[in-house]
């Protein structure tokens, strides 16, 4: 189920005030959060977050494209390491 439109679209005040801060300084320097959940606004286009995906954190420059997305999506929490390949002797896999 989404979210109410009344309510507007959720973003971590601390998110949103560390990019207003960023972008009222003019600093390019990438914003550290934990909060994969806060929906990308406006304000945030052209500045780069760092989101923690459990491991690391994962370096996000924000675009246009972007807005109305989450910042967990841009991070991903699995790494696909690949099927396992078929032997090339000719003989069937036990």
């Amino acid at each position: 189920m989404s979210r109410s439109l009344k309510k507007g679209a959720f973003v971590d005040t601390s998110v949103l005030k560390k990019a207003q801060a960023m972008n009222a300084s003019g600093k390019k320097q990438a914003i550290k959060t934990w909060s994969r959940r806060s929906t990308i606004v406006p304000e945030m286009v052209g500045l780069t977050f760092s989101v923690y995906n459990g491991k690391k954190f994962i370096p996000v420059y924000v675009s246009e494209n972007m807005v109305g997305h989450k910042l967990g999506e841009f991070s991903p929490t699995r790494e696909f390491k690949g099927h396992r390949k078929e032997e090339k002797s000719g003989g069937k896999r036990k």
